[in-house]
Formats: C-alpha cells, sequence, structure tokens
C-alpha cells in the first residue's frame, strides 16, 4: 500500500498511543481521563505540550522527568511505537475501506486493555461495555456501502456465540476464567463475525493456544505457580489481531489438507 497512506497511519498511531498510556494509567483507578494534566508521577509537575510529543520526548529527555529528572518508564514509548505499527499494518490489511475506522478502534483497546489485563488483572467496564455501542456505530458505515446485511447478521450471531462458549467455560470454572473475559469475548465475536465464521474460530482457537504457551512458559521459567492467576485478556486479544491478519491463509491451508490428492 502506498506509504501516503500508512504513514498517516503510523502518526495517528503514535498520537492515540501517548493517550492510551493515560488511559492504561488512569482507567484502573477510576480516574478522569481529562484533568489533571499530564503530570510526573514522582514530584507532580506538570508535563510541558513540547516534553509529551510521542517517542520523540522521551528520546530527548533520555527517559527522565526534566524537573525531577526521576526515570520515565521505557514502556511510555514502547507502548506508542506498538500502537503506530499496528495502526500502520492494519490500515494495510484493511485498506481504505468504510470497516477500518472499526478494526483501528479495535486495535488501539486491544493495546489498553492487554496492558491493564496484565498490570491489574483486569478488563475495565469503562472501556469494554461502551466498546459493543461504538464497534456497531463504526461498522454500520460497512454494512450500509456494500448493503451486506448477512455480514451484519453474522457479527450478531458470533457475538451471541462467544458470549455463550465463554459464559459456560466461565460457569463451569469460574476459578479459571473471569467474568471481563466472558465480556471481551462477546465484543471480539462482533468484530471477528465480520470478517466469517473462518476467522471467528481461528481467533478463538489462537486464544487458547497463545495463553497456553504463555501459562507454559511462565511455569517453565518459575514466574508463574499452578495456582498463580495469568491473565486471559491479552491472548484473546491477540488471537483476534492473529485472526485479522492470517484467518484467510490458515483458513485455506487448513482446508487444503482436508482436500483429497488429486
Amino acid at each position: 500500500m502506498d506509504a501516503l497512506v500508512l504513514a498517516p497511519a503510523a502518526v495517528l498511531g503514535l498520537v492515540v498511543g501517548s493517550f492510551l498510556n493515560v488511559v492504561i494509567h488512569r482507567v484502573p483507578r477510576a480516574e478522569s481521563l481529562v484533568r489533571p494534566g499530564s503530570r510526573c508521577p514522582h514530584c507532580g509537575t506538570a508535563i510541558r505540550p513540547r516534553q509529551n510529543v510521542p517517542v520523540l520526548s522521551w528520546l530527548a529527555l533520555r527517559g527522565r522527568c526534566a524537573a525531577c529528572r526521576a526515570p520515565i518508564s521505557a514502556r511510555y514509548p514502547l507502548v506508542e511505537l506498538a500502537t503506530a505499527l499496528l495502526f500502520a499494518a492494519v490500515t494495510a490489511r484493511i485498506g481504505v475501506a468504510p470497516e477500518l475506522p472499526a478494526y483501528l478502534y479495535l486495535t488501539a483497546i486491544a493495546v489498553a486493555l492487554t496492558m491493564i489485563d496484565l498490570d491489574v488483572q483486569r478488563l475495565p467496564d469503562a472501556i469494554v461495555k461502551p466498546s459493543y455501542v461504538i464497534g456497531a456505530l463504526l461498522l454500520t458505515p460497512a454494512v450500509v456501502a456494500g448493503a451486506d446485511w448477512t455480514a451484519a447478521l453474522r457479527c450478531l450471531a458470533a457475538m451471541a456465540v462467544l458470549l455463550g462458549f465463554y459464559f459456560v467455560l466461565f460457569v463451569i470454572n469460574p476459578n479459571g476464567m473471569g467474568f471481563g473475559d466472558v465480556k471481551l469475548a462477546g465484543l471480539l465475536g462482533l468484530y471477528l463475525g465480520w470478517l466469517g465464521w473462518s476467522a471467528v474460530l481461528i481467533g478463538t482457537f489462537a486464544a487458547f493456544l497463545l495463553g497456553g504457551v504463555a501459562g507454559v512458559a511462565l511455569l517453565a521459567t518459575g514466574r508463574a505457580g499452578r495456582k498463580t492467576a495469568i491473565p486471559f485478556g491479552p491472548a484473546m486479544l491477540a488471537g483476534a489481531l492473529l485472526a485479522l491478519f492470517a484467518a484467510g491463509p490458515i483458513a485455506a491451508w487448513y482446508s487444503g489438507l482436508l482436500a483429497p490428492a488429486v
């Protein structure tokens, strides 16, 4: 795809990533995203606009507060860079299409929810619940433009299927899965349903595969025990993004395995 399209998407990702750092820090604490403005968590000094340029300001300040020289975590520019790269990748995958804003929004909340779940092992309702409405509204122009009401019904059906599937898993083993995962599953079903049933299946399977691999790796390295609660939200979100990029090739490969040899 033309760099004239991908470059603005990456820049938008940097800006959104900067805002996501605020979301990641404040939403779990039930703090306002608007007031007060950004401040150094160590000395409380307000961060000036020129000190808040994504990535560049952190590099210019050498990772330290301009006032008290306390270290600023490298996670802030990494979140910004990750969001920029994902925005560019999603734009390359979707193209300039009516559904692009919907999947950029999904990408943004995926970054925020992943970091929050890793930090506090929660998927805040303040992000997940409104995203059902926002996701549906952002996908509506694509439905209208293509008159693809079948895809719209598939979105709703996939949302209901994944909600039901994860709810059953939660009822069977409430200690193995949080109810936040159930609510996130329905949202991911809405988005994966637009891509097709193969994306729903691959995204769901990938979530459990990635979650299992992460759990085994943590156990093997001694960073977790058998009773340690391991956040599943990041695996669900990673599985959904994997399906966005690779559901088509994976489904074609699997169909090839099932096809009889000629």
